[in-house]
C-alpha cells in the first residue's frame, strides 16, 4: 500500500560514538514515513480494506480484466508496427482505438476506487495536519537546529535520523482518525494555511491506482 525512500550513502565518514550530525544541531527525518508507520493510519488502512473491500475486490477484477482485454489488442498493434512499410497514419485508428479503451477503463476504475481514495486522503490529512507539531516536539527533545530529509543528505549516521521520534509524537498527538469524511469535505481542506515542517509534508500514499498496467502505444 505504501512505498518509501531508503537513504544514504555509506563511505569511510562514519564517526565513531554518538553521531557528529546529532552532536551539531543536524537531524534527518522522512516525514512521509513517519506518517506512514503511524498507528492511526495503520488502523485507517485496514478501517478502509474492510469497509471498501467491495469496491476494491471489483477495481482489483476489473483492472485484471481490462488487462486481459487490452493486451491481443496492444500484440496485435505492434505486430502491425513491425511490419515493413508501417507508419504513423496506418497505425493510428489501431492506436487510437487502445487509447480510447484504456481512458474509459481507467475512468471505471477510477469511479469504482473513489470511496476508497476519498477515505484515504481524508485519514492521511487528519494525521499530515499533526505533522508540523510532532517535528517540532521531536527538534525541540533533540535540541536539533538544522532538519534535512534523508536524500539531501550525502551522508548520515543512522543515529541522525529522528523519523521514529517523529512517528512517536503523531502517535501520542492523533492516536485514531475516522475514516468517513463530512459531505462536503474536499482534500487539502485542514491543512490550508498550516505552516508545512522543516522536513516537509507528505504525499499519500495510494492504496487503489485506477491506471492499467498495460503499456501504451505510441505512434511511429
Amino acid at each position: 500500500m505504501t512505498t518509501f525512500k531508503t537513504l544514504l550513502l555509506a563511505a569511510a565518514l562514519a564517526v565513531p560514538g554518538v553521531a557528529a550530525a546529532q552532536v551539531g544541531g543536524v537531524a534527518v527525518a522522512d516525514p512521509e514515513g513517519a506518517v506512514a508507520n503511524s498507528k492511526a493510519w495503520a488502523a485507517a488502512r485496514g478501517q478502509i480494506a474492510t469497509t471498501y473491500k467491495t469496491q476494491i475486490d471489483q477495481a482489483n477484477a476489473r483492472r485484471t480484466a481490462i488487462t486481459t482485454e487490452l493486451q491481443p489488442l496492444v500484440a496485435a498493434y505492434q505486430r502491425a508496427a513491425a511490419a515493413p512499410g508501417a507508419t504513423e497514419a496506418s497505425l493510428r485508428t489501431q492506436a487510437q482505438a487502445i487509447q480510447t479503451k484504456e481512458q474509459a477503463a481507467n475512468a471505471e476504475l477510477g469511479r469504482l476506487t473513489a470511496p476508497a481514495s476519498r477515505a484515504q486522503a481524508y485519514a492521511l490529512e487528519q494525521i499530515s495536519a499533526k505533522l508540523p507539531e510532532a517535528v517540532n516536539a521531536a527538534v525541540r527533545a533533540r535540541n536539533v537546529s538544522l532538519l534535512l530529509r534523508p536524500n539531501a543528505a550525502l551522508f548520515a549516521n543512522p543515529a541522525a535520523d529522528i523519523t521514529a521520534a517523529i512517528t512517536a509524537e503523531l502517535d501520542r498527538t492523533v492516536p485514531s482518525v475516522t475514516i468517513t469524511p463530512p459531505a462536503n469535505w474536499q482534500p487539502g481542506q485542514q491543512q490550508q494555511g498550516a505552516a508545512a515542517p522543516a522536513a516537509g509534508t507528505p504525499a499519500a500514499p495510494a492504496t487503489t491506482a485506477p491506471a492499467t498496467t498495460t503499456r501504451r502505444p505510441t505512434g511511429r
